[in-house]
């Protein structure tokens, strides 16, 4: 049994690596076994295909971060008034710096792979997430929706979208935001940092104004 269990935790590893190096279509199930050193019918044993062994990925770390937001989310609703969204979205902070607990570099990792899985088009993960977790992420659009009245739903999810691509994009270039914070203003961050400084950002992003299509007049 765990020669088994280790056999699973070395290609989840290198397919982790290799998912938020390369992305999910430009990495090979041949890739993945090579860096992990087992055979091609490891993977179709333990994981069955490429997209269960990309869930299997991501699960190692929504099965620790999500129940947490979800304790969270219901804290929140409990209130039984509308959140200021600054505090919503900070609720984020310690349940994600808590994945560099179960990886090293976690929470990098996993907004990356979490990016990845957007811009690579893997629709089975947006169905795996909301199979799992979609009560979870409705919490979460109830508490913004309650936050932001004056926003369609149509727009929240527009919203959330572009949230989502600049926390990627954050993520993937922090390391080089850092050196320049450091060079520039003499500032030294670290990833909580970085993070703290991302929700006033996105708070008053996402509750921005709704603008009539010609984008001239407020609506």
């Amino acid at each position: 049994m765990s020669s088994k269990v280790h056999t699973q935790q070395r290609i989840l590893d290198a397919a982790q690596s290799l998912f938020a190096e390369s992305g999910f279509n430009d990495t090979s199930l041949r890739q993945i076994t090579t860096k992990a050193e087992v055979n091609l019918a490891s993977v179709n044993y333990h994981f069955g295909s490429k997209k269960e062994l990309i869930q299997a990925v991501l699960q190692r770390y929504l099965q620790v971060l999500m129940p947490r937001l979800d304790q969270e989310f219901d804290r929140l609703l409990a209130s039984q008034k509308p959140n200021d969204l600054t505090q919503i979205l900070s609720v984020f902070v310690k349940p994600l710096l808590d994945l560099n607990q179960l990886q090293r570099r976690g929470t990098r990792t996993f907004l990356q792979l979490l990016g990845r899985g957007y811009t690579d088009v893997q629709g089975h993960l947006r169905w795996f997430i909301n199979q799992h977790y979609g009560r979870t992420l409705d919490k979460f659009v109830l508490l913004v929706q309650q936050s932001c009245p004056h926003l369609p739903q149509s727009e929240v999810f527009w919203r959330l979208h572009f949230s989502l691509g600049s926390i990627v994009f954050t993520m993937a270039s922090s390391d080089a935001l850092a050196e320049i914070a450091q060079a520039d203003f003499n500032e030294a961050v670290d990833i909580e940092g970085v993070i703290r400084r991302l929700i006033p950002y996105l708070g008053a992003a996402i509750a921005a104004p709704v603008y009539s299509q010609d984008l001239k007049t407020v609506a």
